[in-house]
This record gives C-alpha cells, structure tokens and sequence, in this order.
C-alpha cells in the first residue's frame, strides 16, 4: 500500500517534470498552458512548478533561466488568484533578485511581477518595494516595447489597488515615473503613460520639485504628430493621442508656467494643425486655470488669437481662437467673483474694446465680422462681460446703421446687434433696472421696425429675427412696440412669393411672440386676419372654377391662402387657440353654405391650417382636449352632410368626398387625437364610434340631416367614404382606450374592406382593420379576428369581383402583423409571396413589398401608438428575402419581374448596413431587375444602387462593365425620374477606384453628351454634373 502511495505521489510529479523539459529544452509553447490548467484543477501546486524548475532556474545559460522563469510567469499569469500571502512574499523576493539577472531574462521577470501585482494576496509595503527595484535596476527605455508596455501595466496596477502605498513614496515615485517615461517614443506605451502622468495629477500624488521635469517628459509630444501606419490592428489613431495628451496637460494650474509659452509659440507657428491643438488646449486649461495663472499671458494671448482670426484662411482656426478666447474671458469672469481677487477682467475686456471698436466704424468695413466675432465671442462668456461689452458697441453700431444708408451695409450692421442681443437671451436679471439693454430700448425698436419698411428682403429678413429676438426679452417691449411690431408681421405675412422667405420668417416670429404676448396678438392680429378672410371671400361663385375674367380672384386666392397660415402660426398659446380655431372652422362652414368658390386645394388650405394648429396644440393638454372637441364634430358634421343625398348642387360636398379632401381631414383628426389622455380618449370614442355604427348624430352640431347616417349599412358610396375618417380617428387612438362595440366593428370593417363598389372605402377600411389588429394584446379576442380576416381572405381569393380588395386586406394584415413580429405574420407573407405567380394579382404582390417595408403616414405608426418593433425591416429581411430568391430562380420567365420587383423593394428600403454584407450574394438580381421593362422596378433599384457605390465601392468595381453599361441605357428611359436616378448613379460610379473607370472614360463622356439636351431642367442638371465628374477623372488632384 504504502508503495502504491508513493507511486501516486512521483507520477504527476513525472509528468511535471516532462513538461517543464519540454517548454525549457524543447521550445514548444503548448506545455505552458497545459501546466496553468494542472495548476487551475489542482493536480499541482506553484510550489511543485517551482520546484520542477529548480534546475532551469539556475542554469548557467541565461536563455534556459529565462524559459524558466517564462514559464513560471505564464502560470502565475493564470493562477495569481490561488496563491496565498507566504508564497506571494517569496515570489516577490525571487523576482526581484532576478532583475538584476542578464538583459535575456529581464522580460520573462517583467511579466511574472506583473501577474504578481495583480495578486490579492500582496502583503502591504511589497508594492513599493517592486517599484522602487524597477527604478533600480531596470533601465526600462532600452526594452522591446512590449516589455516597456509590461512595466507601464506593473504601475498601473499598483495604482489601482495599492494607491496609499505608493503616495507613501512622495516624490520619489514621480521621479522614478519619469525616468521610467523619458524617451518612450511608441503610440501605445504613450496612451498608457499619458493615463499614468494623469492619475498622479488628478489623484494628487506628490509631484514635489518634479513639476517642470513632469512637464516636460510630456509636453515634448506636443503638438502629436502620427500617422497611424496602413491597415494598423492596434487601431490607434491620431486623435487619441491628442486628446490623451490634451487631459494631461490640462489637468493641473501648476503646468499653466511652462505651458502657456508654448501654447504661444505654437499658436503663432505656420503649421495649422500645431494651431489647432494648440487653441484647443488653451480652451481646456481655462476649465482649471484662475486668473493667477493666465494674469502675465494675457496680452501675448489676445494678440495671438487676434492675428488668428483677423488674418486665418481657415475656418477651423478662427472658430477654434474664438472658442478659446471665450473660455479665456469666462475663466477670467470665474475669477472676479472671489472677493479678494485681483480684477483683470476689465482690463482684459478693455484691451479688446480698444483693439476692435474702430473697425466697427471702418467705411470699407472688411474687418468689420472678424471684429464682431471677437467681440461676440467674449461677451457671450459671462453676464459681466456681455454688459459691458454691449454697453460699449452698442450705441457705436446703432450711430453706424443711422451713417450708412446702403440696405445691404445696415443688414451688417443689424446681424451684428442681432448677435449681441441674442448673447443676452443667456442671462438672467432678477431686476428689472440692472438690464442693460432698457437704456436702448426706444433706438433698438425704432431701428429693427425701419428695417422691417425698408424695400430690401434680406434687411427685413434680419429686421424680423431681430424682433423676435427683441421680444423675447422679457418686459422689454412696451404695449406700442407691441401692436406697432404685429402690424409690421400683419403686413409682412401676405408677402408675394418673391419675398416668400421674409413671409415664413415674419410667420415663425408671429408664433414665437404670440406665445410670449397672447393679449396682444387676440386683440390685433387675429380680428385683423378674419376680418381680412370674410373681405377676400368671393361670393356667388360655386362652380369651384376661378371667373378668369375677374382680374382679382387669384389675388384673393393667394390672399385667403395667406390668412390661413397667418392664422395657424400665431396659434401658439391656448388662449389664442381659442380665438383662432373658431375663425378657421366657420371658414370652412361658409364654403359649405356656397359664399365662396370651394375647390379642393382650398379646402385641402383650411385642412393643413387645422392640422398645424393640432401639432402647436399638442404640448397643452387642456389645449389639445379644446381642439378635439371643438373641430372633430364640426368636421364630422360637415363630412356627413356633404355624404348625404341632397337636391340642391352643392360644390363643396362635392370636394369634401374627394380623396385628397378627406386625406387631410384624417391628418387633423389623427393629430388631434394621438396626444389625448386615456381618459378623455374614452370620452371621445364612445361618441364616434357609435356615430359610424348606429348613426348616432347627438353630439355633431346642426345635426338635421335628411337620412340617417349609416356607412356600414348604407349602399351610398358617399357615405362609406367617411369610413376613412373613422380610420384616422380610431387608429390614433392610445393603446390602452376600450374601443366600445369592437366585435360589431371589426366584422363591419372586414365586410366593407371586401366590397367591389367602392375602392377607396375599402382600402380605408382594411387600413383601419389592421391599425386596431396592430394594437389588440395577444389573446382570444386578437385570434378571433385573424380568424375572422384569414376565413374571408381564402374565401375572396379565389377568382370574382371582389379579389383585389381582398388582397388589399392581406396585404394591411400582414404589415399590421410584421411590425409587431406576431408569429402569424410569417404565414400571411408566404401567402404574399405565393401570389407572385398569380397572372393577376403578382404585380399588385410584389409592389405590396413596397407598402411592408415602408413607414405609413396615416396608420400603423408611432405617433398613433402603434405597436411598431425596432429592426422590423431586418427580420424581414432575414427571413424572406431567401425564399424570394429561390422563389426568383424557380419561376417561369413571365413572372420573374414580379420577384425582381419585391426584392428590389425590400432592398431599397433596408438600412444600407444590413445590406452591405449581403451585396455580393444579391448583386447579380439587382443587376438583373434593371433590365425588367417596370419603370418603377428600374426607379426601385437604382435608388437602392446609388448609395451602394459609394459605401461598398470595392464589391460594386467588380461589374464596373454591366453597372456602366446599364447605366447608361437607362439614361434614355422615357420616366424622367428613372433618367435622373441613372445620372445620379452615373455621377456615384466616379467614386470607384480610378484604374477601374478610366477604360469607361471616353464612352460614358461621349454618351452623356445626349441627356445634356433632355427636355427636362432637372435631367441636364444631373447630367452636367455626373459628366463633368468623369471629365475630371484621372487627372491631378481629382
């Protein structure tokens, strides 16, 4: 037994043994590991490895002492975690003996500390005592990098986990740090020393009389200068590098002596990238710096940043310099606000008043914006220095607007004012006499409602954003500013479309003031603008065509179209709302009882002013609720009348049924409706959805129709139209509203949305189907109704009238399935993809991809709550365009454009990353589907190959031939769209490799000469851009 024991005992032990001779004298590699992982299991311990190496370790030949002590360092590396305190100790000791072995062994002794410094086990005072034998012994410059790297990752870890320690060194750590650090010349040892030099600072290691040499060991990488090598795996790039050196040099005011002078010199250097960095770093030390720091620099400092942005070509300077100079001037402010400090703001302030003041007054005016910047830039620093800037330029470019007399020169002027006012929008005066501008009130307003006279666009252009400026200070304007101000916006507003941009500019600040000033708006700009909507109604005239004879109806066409933006702009605070909401509402009730011409573009007018009051309304919940409950029953009562059979001709009813019309009725009542309260949505829907169902007209005001509203039941193709808006309202509804009357609603639904009499109510209402499909809870209720639309899809499939309406239901089904990754929406799309082979349902199919993959506007959207999956279009991709083709390859050639036209379709609206890596397997079908005869194939697939040339270059050079030469012929396409789509892709081909494209040269230049003499404006316009591409390839500088 006892000779059994024995056995045991020497066998792994033997085969330690076998081990070790293996990595030490037979240089294999694997036996390392194998050991670590005996080590792990328990099988040895580190005391027996060491054992098993007693002999390498102290073999003469250095190379086999340092495959020793490898090894050994491997394992710890591995198995630091299970050694204990006694056995760390002794490790320590014979590591640090062994630094003072031969340069070979140095690395191999490096790595076993560095396992060790990772150790829990590490008794107190050894990390020291490791740094400190580094220090000595080791001249760590003169090592490979990677082993450089070793001793950098040694400290770090120390610093981590041993941070008192080693602050009990003082300065000699520093010391010892920097000897370490002077010379490393390597960007990845630089990263790990940058974070090093930054932790001793931040951390407040003791930098003792270190603080210029600290300085300097790493200022001498400023500014970095790298190119990172091609195709370099460490992946480091120049900015790290930058910013990393940037932290350390920013980190500490005691740098500011040395750094600054340098930030000087290289500010004033010619070399741009120095420039850059340099006014950089200026702008991060303000972050730190006092005024005790940049008091002796300020001049130098000034003047350097002057030069820059007086006399820089490049944009990036100047930007960067105006940057630094308002972290200069905040810093300074920072500063004042200490009772005992030393004031230089004033003077600092003053030396650039003095510097840039009287190229205000320059008549050339050519450095009249650099100075504006500089001035612009400290005083948008702090409230002090805005004051007293401001007070100071002020009144010298009011007197300069009132000298000058060229529109063009006070539109300088007044962009410059318009600067420094907007600077005051940052700050807060609790009094309201401390605020500097009320002195100038009377000369700014009088200044800004001059401007808004004057002929000149681009003056009142700037006119108008300085008075919305202006207004925005609070209690700046007096009531007479402010009526004075709204009759200029008033004027402005029914601009002719030549000065279009000052009308939208004068409608946007309407709407800003409007919300600050409501008192003032209601009683001046509202009664103005529906007094001005009643005078330009055109009575009489019901035809819906314009009396060309009449010399003034266009004018007040474009005139009523005026009021009605003038109108939704200014709604912009509730109590407005109020007054204009009536106002638009009783304009469409008029067109209804035939005083005006009522055409559709008009209504459509009324419908988006509407729509763009729901938008303001929806930030005010009270608001929100006023506008649903005021507009939706009138619309709703105005769209049943129009629905109902009446003798007398009524134009307007007649346009209130057309698509468009009710397209944007469902956009206001959408709008309304996305943003209500649960509670109020429940109020809301238990009076409409009764309306549609059991012709319930209670709440709809005048209310006496002469027939019961009844869309569902009803044969009136006028009346199951509004089905539509029962669509807009309920699909936006929250997810969380009862619907009442679901059951009775959704079969109604699927009954209209199969009936061949009227298209469009039944697409409306299998839009509707599956906008409440979308949001049901998983459940028996959402399979009963899937049920429902699946037995009446396989009913209506097969051939009769009413087939294509039936598919239109799959089709919303299945999308209402696809965005919220129901399990049977997998199903639906196979049956999709089956009627691609249909003879008469395959094109409809395979543009239905189009509809699953795109973003809808009416439902099935977020807005409307709409359970919509991130990624639906990837998941779609993933799991169908396989089959797609396979089921491309498999068809007969007559239906193979239907497969061409859904991939096409799926992949032009996939994000291009998603994409990319799929291209080389579905290239040749997009290749393919640009020969099929479909414009809109052709459209599809080009819009999905632009984006690809630029982005997957190296792939799409590989059919340089077949691309060009499509191209090309699509060039000549009879749809102007497809011809424009060709060019732009023509124009793409120029960014693939140029030895690629030069053989294509002289061909493409000679074909493209032909679409330079399209009929078509915007067809030349690609086509001189995309030839004057390929003209310029291979030559210099291209």
């Amino acid at each position: 037994m006892a000779a059994a024991a024995a056995l045991e005992a020497v066998a792994p032990t033997g085969a330690l043994w076998g081990l070790v001779h293996d990595f030490v004298m037979g240089q294999q590699e694997g036996p390392a590991d194998q050991v670590a992982a005996d080590v792990k299991s328990g099988s040895y311990t580190v005391l027996q490895v060491v054992e098993a190496l007693g002999s390498s370790l102290e073999n003469p030949e250095p190379r086999t002492r340092a495959r020793g002590i490898q090894l050994l360092s491997q394992v710890l590396l591995q198995c630091q975690s299970l050694l204990l305190e006694k056995e760390v100790v002794h490790l320590i000791l014979f590591y640090e003996n062994r630094l003072k072995d031969h340069h070979l062994v140095i690395p191999s002794v490096l790595q076993g500390l560095r396992a060790l410094s990772l150790c829990v086990a590490l008794p107190p005072g050894l990390a020291v005592s490791v740094l400190k034998a580094i220090f000595q012994e080791v001249h760590v410059q003169s090592l490979p990098q990677m082993d450089r790297h070793t001793v950098y990752s040694i400290i770090t870890n120390f610093m981590q986990t041993r941070e008192e320690e080693l602050k009990g060194l003082g300065a000699d750590f520093t010391f010892g740090f920097i000897q370490v650090m002077d010379g490393e010349k390597d960007p990845r040892n630089l990263l790990v020393a940058f974070r090093i030099v930054h932790d001793l600072i931040s951390r407040d290691y003791s930098l003792g009389p270190f603080v210029e040499e600290l300085f300097e060991v790493t200022s001498c990488y400023f500014p970095i200068d790298f190119t990172p090598p091609p195709n370099d795996p460490h992946g480091i790039q120049r900015e790290d590098l930058i910013l990393s050196l940037r932290a350390v040099l920013a980190s500490t005011p005691r740098f500011a002596e040395f750094l600054l002078p340098l930030l000087i010199e290289k500010v004033d250097s010619e070399i741009l990238s120095a420039k850059l960095d340099s006014l950089q770093t200026l702008n991060a030390c303000c972050a730190v710096y006092g005024q005790k720091e940049l008091k002796d620099f300020l001049p130098s400092l000034w003047a350097s940043i002057r030069r820059e942005v007086f006399q820089t070509a490049s944009e990036r300077v100047e930007a960067d310099g105006l940057a630094a100079l308002h972290s200069l001037t905040a810093c300074l402010s920072r500063s004042v606000l200490r009772a005992d400090a030393e004031d230089f703001l004033d003077s600092f302030l003053s030396n650039i008043l003095q510097d840039c003041r009287h190229h205000l007054c320059e008549p050339d005016m050519k450095l009249v914006w650099p100075s504006a910047k500089l001035l612009q830039a400290a005083a948008g620093a702090s409230a002090r220095a805005c004051d007293h800037i401001t007070s100071n330029v002020l009144p010298l470019l009011l007197e300069q607007f009132h000298k000058h007399s060229q529109s063009n020169q006070r539109r300088t002027i007044l962009e410059m004012i318009l600067g420094f006012l907007k600077l005051h929008q940052k700050w807060s005066y609790e009094d309201k006499d401390e605020r500097p501008l009320n002195g100038f009130k009377d000369q700014l307003c009088s200044l800004v409602f001059m401007a808004l006279t004057d002929p000149s666009t681009q003056l009142q252009l700037v006119g108008i954003r300085t008075l919305a400026v202006l207004g925005a200070q609070p209690d700046l304007l007096s009531s007479g500013d402010l009526e004075l101000a709204v009759g200029h916006l008033y004027r402005l507003s029914f601009l002719e479309e030549d000065s279009q941009s000052c009308r939208v500019a004068a409608l946007e600040a309407s709407g800003a003031l409007a919300a600050l000033y409501p008192v003032a708006f209601s009683s001046h700009l509202v009664p103005k603008l529906a007094e001005e909507l009643r005078r330009v109604m055109s009575p009489g005239l019901l035809s819906g065509e314009l009396d060309l004879t009449r010399g003034d109806e266009p004018t007040k066409c474009s005139r009523r179209l005026r009021c009605l933006q003038a109108l939704s702009a200014a709604s912009t605070h509730p109590s407005i709302v109020k007054e204009t909401l009536p106002v638009l509402l009783q304009h469409l009730c008029q067109m209804n009882k035939g005083n005006m011409v009522a055409g559709t573009s008009e209504v459509i007018a009324v419908c988006q002013s509407l729509q763009q009051v729901a938008e303001k309304c929806q930030r005010d919940p009270e608001s929100c609720w006023y506008f649903h409950q005021t507009a939706l029953p009138c619309l709703l009562a105005l769209a049943v009348q129009a629905s109902m059979p009446e003798k007398e001709h009524s134009v307007l009813r007649k346009v209130l049924l057309e698509d468009e019309v009710l397209a944007a009725m469902v956009s206001v009542i959408g709008t309304a409706t996305t943003h209500l309260s649960p509670d109020l949505a429940a109020q809301s829907v238990a009076r409409i959805v009764p309306l549609f169902l059991d012709g319930n007209i209670s709440f709809l005001p005048e209310n006496s129709f002469p027939c019961r509203f009844q869309p569902f039941q009803d044969g009136s193709s006028g009346q199951r139209r509004l089905v539509a808006l029962l669509m807009g309202f309920v699909c936006s509804l929250p997810r969380n509203v009862e619907i009442p009357q679901l059951n009775q609603l959704m079969r109604e639904l699927v009954e209209l949305s199969c009936c061949p009499s009227c298209p469009s109510s039944s697409t409306a209402a299998a839009k509707c189907f599956a906008g409440l499909l979308n949001k049901l809870p998983a459940g028996q209720q959402l399979d009963e109704f899937l049920q429902l639309a699946m037995d009446r899809v396989e009913a209506g499939l097969s051939p009769g009238p009413c087939r294509s309406q039936v598919f239109t239901l799959l089709l919303w089904v299945t999308k209402a399935l696809v965005l919220r990754y129901h399990p049977l929406s997998s199903c639906l799309t196979d049956r999709l993809m089956g009627l691609l082979s249909d003879p008469e349902l395959g094109p409809a199919a395979a543009d239905g991809f189009s509809l699953l993959m795109s973003d809808c506007t009416d439902v099935l959207t977020r807005a409307g709550h709409a359970e919509v999956r991130i990624m639906f279009r990837q998941r779609f991709f993933t799991d169908n365009v396989p089959a797609l083709v396979q089921g491309f390859h498999a068809a007969s050639r007559d239906v193979k454009p239907n497969y061409l036209k859904g991939l096409s379709h799926v992949l032009n609206r996939l994000p291009k990353p998603v994409l990319l890596p799929e291209l080389p397997t579905l290239l040749s079908l997009l290749l393919e589907a640009l020969s099929c005869s479909d414009c809109v194939v052709q459209l599809s697939t080009l819009s999905c190959l632009q984006p690809l040339l630029l982005e997957a270059p190296q792939v799409m050079s590989l059919h340089v031939d077949t691309l060009v030469t499509k191209f090309l012929n699509l060039s000549s396409s009879p749809s102007m769209a497809v011809r424009i789509a060709a060019l732009q892709c023509m124009h793409a081909l120029t960014r693939l490799p140029t030895p690629v494209l030069l053989p294509y040269k002289p061909q493409v230049i000679r074909a493209l000469a032909k679409p330079l003499d399209d009929k078509k404006r915007l067809v030349r316009k690609e086509a001189v851009s995309a030839r004057g591409e390929w003209f310029l390839l291979g030559s210099p500088g291209s």
